[in-house]
């Protein structure tokens, strides 16, 4: 892109949730600039268990899970903590979220999750065609397994949902999970199976990839760090970074938690938490999985990726500037062992980053009421790697304004 050649649209944020909208925004043939102060898919967006389900349509808000709130808090392996001083301002978002999960309302946002989910895995096959690196993403199984074996139960709320939908699920005993993965601990009593999804081999390398592929359509990509945005009279928008201020007649927000602090200074107060996660990748495990696997006793993911064996899935309320709790990285290394028996965990590395989550387990996308050419493309919690091709398509729906024919209402910036 020259000097003469200005965008048409800058996207904020070059995690995988803006880069799909600046590759679909570049396939309507506009001008885009892509901004972070990290390079494209190697921050949050590279942290995460590589789930591409399709079938991913389940809140996590569900109607009795404050039942078993108190038990994960206390446990010092449990999939959730709040930091205890964090408690007064995790509260008023913990009562919303739990409110969001009442009967009545989870079959509409898992609607909505529907909406974004169902085509991810054909849509990034679709993104990757032609890098060379379509096999970044891998045909797979999601398999739940359970120690309680009539836990594995296929008539819950949980998994009717996957099935309304269309998901293929099968229910195997102990015996058939071990020759499926004979890694696996043998406390596993039973399991569940969902079919038709993918994985990634490596999240970030699919970011790099893809951003790859943005330039060479004639995308431009920036390193710089956002310290605000203004709407300016008349039409359009300035943003400011370390390096000045540009303007640009559209912006893409998709900076995930951070988008809402730059929406405060213009008087729009988004209820999205930070929600720190953790993994650990262990180099040479010594073992193999052929498949996702979750843990669902202690709501964990292990997959085994280009690095080695991911595991992934604990979630931290602490705030956005919080140090990383390393009790929890040593938590999940503790998990992995108890999970794969024979894993050869002398050498692994370890990611953390911020989770951008909403009471109600759905993005913001949309232009924002009052701030004409103002895009949200922000807050997709655990689901941000399989919602982010959709997301991306309907970000240049927005901006180019065509017709979705989609129902955006659900993920409506304001409705809070």
């Amino acid at each position: 892109m020259t000097q003469e050649d200005q965008p048409d649209v800058t996207v904020l944020g070059a995690g995988i949730v803006g880069i799909c909208s600046a590759l679909s925004l570049a396939e309507r043939g506009l001008n885009v600039r892509l901004i972070d102060r990290d390079a494209p898919g190697q921050a949050t967006s590279f942290g995460n268990a590589g789930i591409i389900s399709p079938w991913s349509i389940v809140p996590q808000s569900m109607p009795g899970l404050w039942k078993k709130v108190p038990g994960w808090l206390l446990d010092p392996l449990g999939p959730v903590t709040v930091k205890p001083s964090y408690l007064p301002w995790i509260a008023p978002w913990g009562l919303r979220f739990l409110y969001e999960g009442r009967a009545e309302k989870v079959s509409h946002i898992s609607e909505a999750m529907d909406s974004l989910n169902r085509d991810c895995v054909d849509l990034f096959r679709q993104h990757l065609a032609g890098t060379g690196h379509d096999d970044l993403v891998q045909d797979s199984y999601y398999v739940h397994a359970f120690r309680n074996s009539e836990a594995a139960n296929l008539d819950t709320v949980e998994y009717r949902m996957r099935r309304d939908k269309g998901a293929d699920l099968e229910r195997i005993t102990a015996a058939d999970l071990q020759s499926l993965e004979p890694a696996l601990t043998h406390d596993f009593q039973a399991a569940i199976l969902i079919k038709g999804q993918a994985r990634a081999l490596s999240p970030g390398r699919i970011g790099t990839v893809l951003a790859d592929k943005f330039r060479a359509m004639g995308g431009e990509i920036l390193r710089q760090s956002v310290r605000a945005i203004l709407p300016i009279e008349g039409g359009g928008w300035r943003y400011v970074t370390g390096s000045g201020e540009e303007t640009v007649p559209k912006l893409v927000l998709a900076m995930g938690v951070w988008s809402a602090e730059l929406l405060k200074p213009l008087g729009i107060n988004i209820p999205m938490q930070s929600e720190r996660g953790y993994h650990v990748s262990f180099q040479n495990p010594g073992l193999a999985l052929n498949n996702s696997v979750m843990d669902m006793d202690m709501k964990f993911v292990a997959s085994l990726m280009e690095d080695g064996l991911r595991v992934a899935g604990t979630a931290e309320f602490a705030g956005l500037d919080a140090p990383i709790n390393q009790s929890r990285l040593d938590g999940l290394v503790k998990l992995a062992q108890q999970l794969l028996p024979d894993l050869n965990s002398d050498n692994f590395s370890t990611w953390s980053g911020q989770r951008p989550s909403l009471p109600d387990s759905l993005p913001c996308i949309g232009e924002i009421d009052g701030f004409p050419g103002l895009i949200a493309a922000f807050g997709h919690s655990h689901y941000g790697l399989m919602m982010a091709p959709k997301t991306g398509r309907l970000v240049a729906d927005i901006t180019t304004g065509l017709s979705t024919n989609h129902d955006l209402t659900p993920f409506h910036p304001l409705r809070y």
